[in-house]
């Protein structure tokens, strides 16, 4: 089996986020980074080279592969921000949310000015809420990181 890259890191935020070369991103990389620590009560922390991350989970599927996982995070991408957020992609709060495309799993923005900021947290809470509810279904440990 492939080695998991997605792995925490002692990399640190503060300075992977400094250097984002994008200045639009990196501001919104700063302001997602006040949000995420408001709304979980974290620490942030490098997942892999590029995601910052919100406390972790412990996995184990079916098929029996393992691993271990932020609960929630974002990842200033060079095309756009990227939230990982655990809230499922019908969920009502994202018509609040602005301008956003969304898969399974993620939250596509270009930046923070096309959001609205109150129903982005909003969103962030659900998400956390959910990813929280999937771990006590699955007996998955959740932790602060």
């Amino acid at each position: 089996m492939a080695e998991i890259k997605t792995k925490a890191t002692k990399v640190s935020v503060k300075d992977f986020i400094a250097n984002v070369p994008n200045e639009t991103r990196r501001a919104d990389a700063q302001a997602l980074l006040k949000l995420f620590e408001k709304v979980t009560g974290w620490k942030a922390q490098m997942w892999g080279p590029t995601i910052v991350g919100f406390g972790s989970y412990a996995y184990t599927y079916d098929s029996g592969h393992t691993g271990k996982m932020c609960a929630i995070g974002f990842s200033p991408r060079s095309t756009n921000l990227v939230l990982y957020s655990g809230v499922d992609p019908a969920d009502p709060l994202l018509k609040a949310l602005g301008k956003h495309k969304i898969s399974k799993a993620c939250i596509y923005i270009n930046k923070l000015a096309d959001i609205d900021m109150a129903a982005l947290e909003k969103v962030v809470k659900a998400g956390l809420t959910a990813t929280k509810k999937l771990c006590k279904e699955k007996g998955w440990p959740i932790a602060a990181t």
